[in-house]
């Protein structure tokens, strides 16, 4: 979906509409960037960034906060058109979804078609534009809707796949963030064909793991299937405060809190997992995690707690002013099959930093 919750707003109120809108929190309290109308993307405004920045890029946008009980129900309509064509929908967020329809319900040979059709029927159903990509594969799919929005229809062909890769910059590559295509830059690598010429060696040495998906996806290679239930990998809860907090005990009681919350999600869907992941975003946004594995399972706040407060004694809060904080289980059981354990009998424990 083009823009979608900016989309769903300008359809529901017109007084929006043809205006630089906002979809997000308030530029005064720390806000962030949910979804941005095309109308204010031409002043470089851009979904997660922080709402003050935006503020200033385009100090006349008008900010509204989302209505995500709304967008749900838009989602679930045009899933509801997914259906109607094939059984191979998966769902990677409310507004976007890969399509398996190489069998489909009218037995149309053409993938094309059966695009051009679903956004015919979204347009009518709903009001809203979406754009569609059509390939081979996830990854060039994925790529192919990003290149003609919005209400865009772009088909990347088998025989056409490896000429285009070799002329897409290196920062279009789905999957490549700002900070990988930086780090390829440094190497000389600005278009797939730069990329082309280093081996699979070569990019794991460079990028680890991701390496072998680089190597992979240059040459259009991409063998994942389309699926359709998408299991829970975890469950977290995160808040980034009005104030930058320097109080340790405060960041600890409020660890408490956010347990609480995820201890209460795991419950209802009956899970419990082994691993606790204590998230930290530093007053100049510097991020890092702390993560422990444990020997068996756990679903009650204390344990989560108190697992995530060891772990915030691995930062430096309390020495460095945060503005972010979170919690998250995972390597996780949907059963619950819980085991009971002490806190201090972890199997591994991940001490590196992640930054971004």
């Amino acid at each position: 979906m083009d823009a979608f919750y900016a989309s769903v707003e300008q359809r529901d109120f017109p007084e929006y509409r043809g205006k630089p809108l906002i979809v997000g929190g308030s530029p005064q309290k720390r806000g962030v960037v949910a979804a941005a109308s095309y109308e204010v993307r031409k002043y470089g405004v851009h979904s997660a960034m922080p709402s003050a920045r935006a503020a200033r890029l385009c100090p006349h946008a008008i900010f509204v906060k989302p209505r995500f009980e709304v967008y749900r129900e838009v989602s679930s309509q045009i899933r509801e058109i997914f259906f109607e064509f094939t059984d191979l929908v998966e769902p990677l967020s409310l507004d976007e979804a890969y399509l398996d329809v190489t069998e489909n319900h009218f037995d149309c040979p053409s993938a094309t078609l059966i695009a051009r059709e679903i956004k015919k029927r979204i347009k009518q159903k709903t009001g809203l534009v979406a754009s569609a990509g059509i390939s081979m594969n996830k990854f060039l799919a994925k790529v192919a809707s990003d290149l003609d929005k919005p209400d865009g229809l772009a088909v990347i062909t088998p025989d056409e796949a490896e000429g285009f890769l070799e002329e897409l910059e290196i920062g279009e590559f789905h999957g490549i963030g700002d900070a990988t295509e930086r780090k390829m830059n440094r190497m000389d690598i600005y278009t797939g064909k730069d990329l082309k010429q280093l081996g699979e060696y070569e990019l794991v040495e460079q990028f680890g793991k991701a390496g072998r998906h680089y190597y992979r996806i240059v040459r259009g290679i991409d063998p994942r299937e389309v699926k359709t239930h998408r299991i829970r990998k975890s469950i977290g809860k995160e808040n980034t405060f009005n104030e930058d907090i320097l109080d340790l005990s405060w960041l600890k009681q409020y660890l408490e809190t956010l347990s609480q919350k995820v201890a209460d999600r795991a419950q209802r869907l009956n899970a419990a997992g082994k691993t606790v992941t204590v998230k930290v975003r530093y007053a100049d946004f510097e991020t890092i995690t702390r993560s422990s594995t444990f020997s068996g399972y756990l679903d009650r706040a204390d344990e989560l707690a108190e697992a995530a407060k060891q772990l915030l004694r691995e930062t430096e809060a309390g020495a460095r002013s945060v503005r972010l904080i979170g919690v998250t289980l995972s390597n996780l059981n949907l059963e619950r099959q819980r085991e009971g354990i002490q806190l201090d009998l972890f199997e591994e424990q991940d001490d590196s930093d992640l930054i971004t």
